[in-house]
């Protein structure tokens, strides 16, 4: 275990915003072990404090699934991978036409575009100071790096089998939702593993050096990559079909559980 890559939300992250005691100070061994520890999310940049404040985390995070690696500690994107106006637009018009209803949004290096009735009936607490507005190709020049697609009905799973065969080819798309039909769209051939893959190669650190933990489909490449890749017990049903191995439940602090016993393995070694 030389590399610990690990989600946020749901996989060390409740929904109260907090992560465990147990979790912290389980990261801070790893570190103190000289292990070296990145997360790896679909969060934008913006949206990094837990980890700051709670972790102390002052390294890398892989963002937006894998388009955005940055540097926490001096708050900037050191790498980034778009998607053109052109791209954008045409997915747009697919899921338009298969899908009723929906409603979209952008990330971008620079903001977070959301047009009229994204949010539905409330923004949540992270969006409250998102004013919507009409999608324009200029929002381009931030650099794109996530598009969003909501339906106000069903859930995610049916909304990517519903247009997941239709944009695939265009554009990457997965989710992790669980209460939500919401998908989330970047770079074709860009996730979450390839990044991190790109992250460890340039420490000289192979996959099977790589303990990994995850809960949702956006998770399925990088713990399906990691040569130890841990899905939560409380995850979706894809990643842990994706994962070799399996964590305890997110609510009995699963990830902090592992990476115990590993150090533990490590110190008997």
């Amino acid at each position: 275990m030389r590399l610990i890559a690990s989600d946020i939300d749901g996989t060390i992250l409740g929904h109260d915003g907090k992560i465990s005691t147990r979790t912290v100070e389980a990261f801070a061994a790893a570190a103190e072990a000289g292990i070296d520890v990145v997360f790896v999310t679909g969060r934008p940049p913006r949206w990094l404090d837990p980890i700051r404040e709670q972790i102390g985390h002052q390294g890398t995070v892989i963002c937006s699934n894998g388009a955005v690696s940055y540097d926490l500690g001096h708050e900037k994107v050191l790498d980034s991978h778009v998607l053109s106006w052109e791209t954008v637009h045409e997915v747009r018009h697919i899921i338009c036409e298969l899908a009723p209803e929906p409603y979209f949004a952008l990330e971008s290096l620079t903001g977070f575009h959301v047009e009229r009735g994204f949010f539905g009936s409330h923004a949540p607490a992270g969006a409250a100071d998102v004013v919507p507005a009409v999608l324009t190709p200029d929002m381009a020049d931030g650099g794109i790096v996530k598009m969003l697609a909501v339906l106000h009905s069903g859930n995610a799973d049916e909304f990517l089998q519903l247009v997941g065969p239709s944009v695939g080819s265009l554009i990457g798309v997965t989710h992790s939702a669980p209460d939500l039909a919401l998908l989330e769209m970047g770079p074709y051939g860009v996730n979450k593993a390839v990044t991190l893959a790109q992250y460890a190669a340039a420490r000289g650190i192979d996959a099977a050096d790589v303990v990994a933990f995850g809960d949702m489909p956006n998770d399925i490449e990088m713990l399906g990559w990691a040569g130890a890749g841990y899905a939560m017990a409380s995850g979706h049903p894809e990643a842990l079909a994706a994962a070799a191995l399996r964590a305890p439940r997110f609510e009995a602090d699963g990830v902090a559980q592992v990476i115990e016993s590993r150090l533990a393995a490590l110190n008997l070694a």
